[in-house]
């Protein structure tokens, strides 16, 4: 009975460990769409009104225009004309929209702005916040180097890492860690630590 109990629990849980990212992901791509639908709904109106694309076809249509114009906008910006118009376009919105400016920042900083800096330009760190001769580390992304050689970094909370904390710390707290993506990191923090010892495996660390 209990070998059959062990065997009904295990084959159980493994179905779930496959169903349930499953079905976690179609949940969160349904939200996910319908906040895009809400958004594009003028646009999406305006197509099914002079085009054959309706409904769920419609939205799809113009969400890939959307990304479509926001990459013929990043070819464009990489020109010296591009560049030009979007200097001045920054100018006039910074001077008339409130708020414009720490918007573009905190997009900036979050993405990266160009300068090596950003959560997802990494790199990724193990970082002693309690000093170097503490044994407690935590997994962070480096977001700020500063001249006198300290780190800003950020460490996500899991499983959301979209909140966490930013420590300002002594190079000698920081180990980066190169061979770790940001994505790595992410993963294993969503996984509210597990695969750390793979993440952490390429050497012996502290």
């Amino acid at each position: 009975m209990t070998r059959v109990k062990t065997f009904v629990t295990l084959t159980l849980l493994g179905g779930l460990a496959v169903v349930l990212p499953i079905a976690i992901f179609i949940l969160l791509f349904q939200w996910l769409f319908g906040q895009i639908s809400e958004l594009v709904a003028p646009a999406v109106a305006w197509l099914e009104a002079h085009t054959d694309f309706k409904d769920t076809l419609a939205k799809l249509a113009v969400i890939v225009l959307m990304l479509g114009g926001c990459f013929v906008i990043g070819l464009l910006v990489k020109t010296s004309v591009g560049r030009w118009l979007h200097r001045h376009l920054d100018h006039w919105l910074g001077r008339l929209a409130p708020g414009y400016n720490t918007i573009k920042e905190l997009v900036l900083q979050f993405i990266g702005g160009g300068a090596g800096e950003g959560v997802l330009s990494g790199p990724v760190a193990r970082v002693r916040i309690h000093g170097p001769d503490h044994p407690l580390s935590v997994t962070a992304i480096v977001t700020s180097r500063h001249p006198n050689g300290d780190y800003t970094v950020y460490v996500p909370t899991a499983p959301v890492p979209t909140s966490g904390l930013v420590y300002h710390v002594p190079a000698g707290c920081v180990e980066i860690l190169p061979e770790v993506t940001v994505e790595a990191a992410m993963k294993s923090i969503v996984a509210c630590g597990a695969g750390s010892g793979s993440l952490l495996a390429p050497k012996e660390r502290f």
